[in-house]
């Protein structure tokens, strides 16, 4: 499969995650949206991972490069995960104290 497809895909993901941020008020859905975004960045990272790793495997059998960009991959998604619970106990705790998901509604919480 052509890398060109993986990079369509990729970009088609991104930009869903980032309308989804710019125009959803749901704290909830504007999480979900922000994973979508780190997913496409970690897809594309491994395929021009697995792109590196097949041309340099073809010139020496006992090669490793790429392999590193996968392993960055698994550092991203413990770091979305962590970041998930964090921010839904935030979520948690702003709906336990407004009784709303609104992002709009935190501008109240200033005062």
């Amino acid at each position: 499969m052509p890398i060109s497809n993986y990079i369509i895909f990729c970009l088609t993901l991104f930009t869903i995650g980032i309308i989804g941020v710019l125009v959803r008020r749901n704290a909830i859905i504007v999480f979900m949206c922000i994973e979508l975004m780190l997913n496409a960045v970690n897809l594309l990272l491994v395929a021009f991972s697995k792109m590196h790793n097949g041309v340099a495997y073809l010139s020496d059998k006992s090669s490793i490069v790429g392999a590193e960009a996968q392993v960055f991959v698994f550092f991203i998604m413990v770091v979305a995960a962590a970041e998930v619970s964090v921010g839904l106990a935030i979520i948690v705790m702003m709906y336990r104290n407004t009784h709303s998901v609104d992002i709009n509604f935190l501008n109240r919480l200033k005062n």
